[in-house]
């Protein structure tokens, strides 16, 4: 089934009902005829952003945001979903496509699609100069990245503060 069937409220309650009634993701899965990985990410997606979970804020990320998670994937060997649900991406199938671009065509290939870039170049009078736009670009990708160290920092802290003194927060495994 797609993620899109169900509505955020929906999700957050399947979530919690996986995470609050023993019942396993395959059970919980079969019973409302939601596909095991879809309900896995959401399972994810909600223990790094709680609530906010299903809010996505983004949907168009800058080619160096999508460069910072390919680096991420493969610098800690995180797993797809799990850097998807990290950087909270809406649809981990997004960042599989993310690789495949830069494995074919570098950081270029992360970038607008080439017919976007044939459009923007025939209508530059309606369109703001390639200066301007790069700036606007990296104030939006600085603002995620500002919002994603906050995120991290205070589920560190959080973790930090609830581990008994002397031992070292569990990293989660996928």
């Amino acid at each position: 089934m797609s993620m899109n069937k169900w509505s955020k409220e929906e999700k957050l309650s399947i979530v919690w009902r996986y995470q609050n009634e023993n019942i396993s993701i395959r059970g919980l899965s079969e019973e409302l005829d939601i596909d095991n990985s879809s309900l896995r990410y959401w399972v994810k997606l909600f223990e790094y952003h709680g609530n906010q979970a299903f809010h996505f804020p983004y949907t168009n990320y800058p080619p160096a945001f999508k460069l910072k998670v390919i680096n991420y994937i493969q610098e800690t060997g995180a797993s797809i979903r799990e850097a998807s649900a990290l950087f909270h991406i809406p649809d981990f199938s997004m960042v599989r496509r993310w690789i495949v671009k830069w494995k074919q065509g570098g950081l270029a290939a992360l970038g607008p699609a080439q017919e976007d870039q044939l459009l923007m170049a025939k209508d530059k009078s309606n369109k703001p100069s390639r200066s301007f736009k790069s700036i606007e670009e990296e104030i939006e990708y600085l603002r995620m990245e500002n919002a994603y160290l906050k995120k991290l920092n205070a589920l560190v802290e959080e973790e930090t503060k609830n581990q008994p003194k002397g031992k070292k927060p569990k990293r989660s495994s996928n």
